[in-house]
């Protein structure tokens, strides 16, 4: 199959309606606001999102967080998105993933990554080889049988990524891409491979507002280099990358405007399986619990 960017086809029936998670950020594994994020877990599952979407952040382990949002919910799904395999061993990865199935049968995603070389290298840990990083976690994950393929997904921008994805997990977790990385993704992924990406969101009317708080969300991502390689592959360049973000790639990458103008926005991922939803806010430090039971509403029912 070919790695070039390809159109978006037709959209087989059994996925005529992706699953809408909601990816949280840093306030949900803030320890002083576990008491809003336990609150705000269980506002997430009523609202009837299918999967809670977290950081695994960068220490070693599987943050406790997982645990504390699976505790005070009932049957909404929890996933890693991600932790780094250069922050965590696979016994650490493994060990963890595997109390959390003991104590939530079935709920517990375990999304694994790469990371980036800037954060990994701020760390003192060489970025080398992350491809062949990624392949020994599984490989150590299968010899211990601790955390079977069905359990966990992996970040995948590229093909080669994103074949492994196929291959040795249940699918794909890209962060940060565009509807037309979704629809050539599912090419590579073929059909039948979980392919759930991060789509954010900024539900404000007006554009330099809209575009001020995306930009806040853009800037620091446009600074990595696995990011503008993936954003290449689609007409991308060094003027768009600039400044936060060409208005075209911000507009691309972040859905703003009314709840029906985001919604359409999202929908654009018509071959995602699962699209974990991010709202950014002005303050970006808060639970925006309005905004999320308004697109939930919109896109669930």
């Amino acid at each position: 199959m070919s790695d070039l960017p390809v159109p978006a086809g037709t959209v087989p029936a059994a996925r005529a309606r992706a699953r809408i998670g909601l990816w949280g950020g840093a306030p949900w594994a803030d320890p002083a606001r576990r008491d809003e994020a336990r609150a705000a877990a269980r506002e997430v599952e009523a609202f009837g999102y299918s999967r809670i979407w977290l950081s695994g952040g960068f220490d070693p382990g599987v943050h406790p967080v997982f645990g504390l949002l699976l505790g005070a919910t009932e049957e909404i799904g929890v996933a890693s998105g991600i932790i780094s395999v250069y922050a965590a061993t696979p016994e650490e990865t493994g060990r963890g993933a595997a109390e959390l199935e003991r104590e939530h049968p079935g709920r517990f995603l375990l999304g694994l990554g790469n990371s980036h070389a800037a954060i990994v290298e701020r760390s003192g840990v060489d970025y080398a080889r992350p491809y062949s990083r990624a392949v020994e976690h599984l490989d150590a994950l299968d010899a211990a049988g601790s955390v079977p393929p069905a359990r966990r997904v992996l970040a995948a921008l590229g093909p080669r990524m994103l074949r492994l994805a196929r291959d040795r997990a249940l699918g794909a977790h890209p962060y940060f891409t565009t509807p037309a990385h979704t629809a050539w993704a599912r090419q590579v992924l073929g059909e039948g491979v979980l392919l759930a990406p991060e789509v954010a969101v900024v539900l404000e009317e007006d554009p330099a507002r809209a575009r001020e708080i995306a930009r806040r969300h853009t800037t620091g991502y446009l600074t990595l280099p696995n990011y503008t390689t993936n954003l290449r592959r689609f007409g991308y360049g060094d003027e768009d990358f600039a400044d936060g973000g060409s208005d075209r790639l911000v507009d691309e990458l972040v859905p703003w405007g009314s709840t029906a103008t985001v919604v359409a926005g999202i929908a654009r991922h018509v071959d995602a399986d699962e699209v974990a939803v991010q709202v950014l806010t002005a303050s970006g430090d808060d639970f925006p619990l309005a905004q999320w039971g308004d697109l939930a509403h919109a896109l669930i029912g």
